[in-house]
């Protein structure tokens, strides 16, 4: 078997996998932490704005050409789709198209941007770097995003707060999260 039959695998069958893992999904917290990343394809900047609640999952991740209040409200939008509703409080930096984006789609939900509260989200681009540099940097803009919604759903799934739990509960979780996956390859 060659790296490109796996290669060609995870095209055809990585988003139904994340689909699938998406359905099976708890839910989210009611804060969202929401940043953005310039990421470098065929030489061209993009921002890959992404969304992550109060435990870091994953909520959204979204590759853009621009980053404008446009594209935030955009963002946005695609956000209030997937989570199905509002949040109570929505975290982000200082970019000034966040808060055009914030009175326009979402006035009554709280707007921290206050200095320090948004490291959650800028540190949940760091497993996306590695998986960049790994892949020798993106390709296509639709590859990227591909890789991205499955690689979120994934993380979603084996993301469970080592640090926050003892080892016994832990290895629980970890048996959990392997049947859960065990249950989506075989659908």
């Amino acid at each position: 078997m060659s790296y490109e039959t796996i290669r060609l695998w995870c095209i055809k069958f990585g988003p139904q996998l994340a689909r699938r893992l998406r359905r099976k999904h708890q839910g989210f917290g009611d804060t969202f932490f929401i940043d953005e990343v310039f990421v470098k394809i065929q030489g061209k900047q993009h921002y890959l704005w992404r969304a992550v609640d109060q435990d870091s999952e994953v909520v959204d991740v979204f590759l853009q050409k621009r980053r404008d209040a446009k594209a935030v409200k955009r963002f946005f939008r695609r956000l209030l789709r997937k989570h199905q509703g509002e949040s109570r409080e929505i975290v982000a930096d200082k970019l000034r198209a966040y808060g055009v984006a914030h009175k326009e789609l979402m006035p009554e939900v709280i707007h921290d941007t206050s200095q320090y509260a948004n490291n959650r989200a800028e540190l949940s681009h760091q497993p996306t770097r590695v998986r960049e540099r790994g892949m020798r940097k993106f390709k296509s803009v639709d590859q990227a995003q591909r890789f991205l919604d499955v690689h979120a759903s994934v993380y979603n799934l084996f993301n469970l707060g080592r640090h926050l739990v003892s080892a016994n509960t832990y290895k629980l979780f970890r048996l959990r999260a392997f049947a859960s996956w065990e249950n989506t390859v075989e659908m």
